[in-house]
């Protein structure tokens, strides 16, 4: 086996203040590991792990989508729509991790899922930060949280705020389009139900794409993400159903059950009722 030789100029000469391990935090991030089972079960470094790396991921999709409806409040359209396509690939990392959980057999986790309690991803806060950030707004869910002071907060921000499709929606009308009053101005914390005048603002953008490339590209960039989303739930339904099957979830949820009515759930419903219009007289 050839071997590489150690360059002169690699920096031999490091503290844990200023090398790798120290900019990443490492001795804290590879330390969080805490399994509860005992003896310890194999299998729950494998379930630990898988949901703090959704969590990291979905912390950068939140950073992404914040960072997107602040480019659309400063009307710079491409730079949000840059932030979205990276919104896209995350979430492609986090549906692939699904396969590694699929791994996990009944029998498995049978054996050590009583040691979590009443612990569920249901009551991730970063999760519903981005269902409200997406504009699936439900004040219901706020009492889940009321015992993490700090999420709470954030979350009643998220919940009281225009979401991304909203900022769209408001972009569109201060560049002249006739996106109607009702969509702009109104209490964002409730879900607005679908309107003929916003679903006429997007069949024209789909329909005069030559003029409206940028914001074509968008409502598409907002498909996208909104396709990606339901294709994540799915994939979870099924990996707790191969796990679990019907069993209640612990957090107190009915399960999969509970997990297969969040696919009659769909972001923008409106750039989905344009795709009807379309082509049509």
């Amino acid at each position: 086996m050839k071997k590489r030789e150690l360059e002169q100029s690699i920096h031999t000469d490091l503290s844990r203040d200023d090398d790798y391990t120290g900019y990443l935090q490492l001795d804290k991030l590879l330390s969080a590991q805490k399994g509860l089972s005992d003896p310890p079960h194999h299998d729950e470094m494998l379930f630990i792990i898988q949901h703090q790396v959704a969590e990291l991921w979905i912390k950068l999709v939140i950073h992404e989508v914040n960072g997107a409806i602040r480019d659309l409040r400063e009307d710079k359209l491409p730079q949000a729509v840059k932030k979205l396509a990276r919104v896209r690939h995350i979430q492609n990392q986090l549906y692939s991790q699904w396969k590694v959980l699929d791994t996990l057999t009944p029998a498995e986790y049978a054996e050590f899922r009583h040691v979590f309690g009443k612990a569920s991803g249901f009551q991730s806060a970063q999760y519903r930060i981005l269902e409200f950030r997406l504009g699936n707004k439900n004040r219901a869910m706020m009492p889940v949280y009321e015992h993490q002071p700090e999420w709470h907060a954030v979350l009643l921000a998220a919940l009281e705020s225009p979401s991304l499709y909203e900022e769209f929606l408001a972009y569109l009308a201060r560049r002249g389009m006739p996106v109607p009053q009702s969509a702009l101005e109104r209490d964002f914390s409730e879900v607005r139900d679908e309107d003929p005048a916003v679903v006429s603002v997007l069949r024209t953008i789909y329909e005069n794409r030559g003029d409206n490339w940028a914001r074509y590209e968008t409502c598409e960039a907002l498909m996208d993400i909104a396709n990606n989303f339901q294709f994540w739930r799915f994939h979870h339904m099924k990996t707790v159903e191969r796990i679990i099957g019907h069993k209640p979830g612990t957090g107190g949820s009915s399960g999969v059950a509970f997990l297969r009515k969040a696919l009659d759930i769909e972001f923008f419903p409106e750039l989905l009722r344009v795709r009807t219009e379309i082509g049509s007289s």
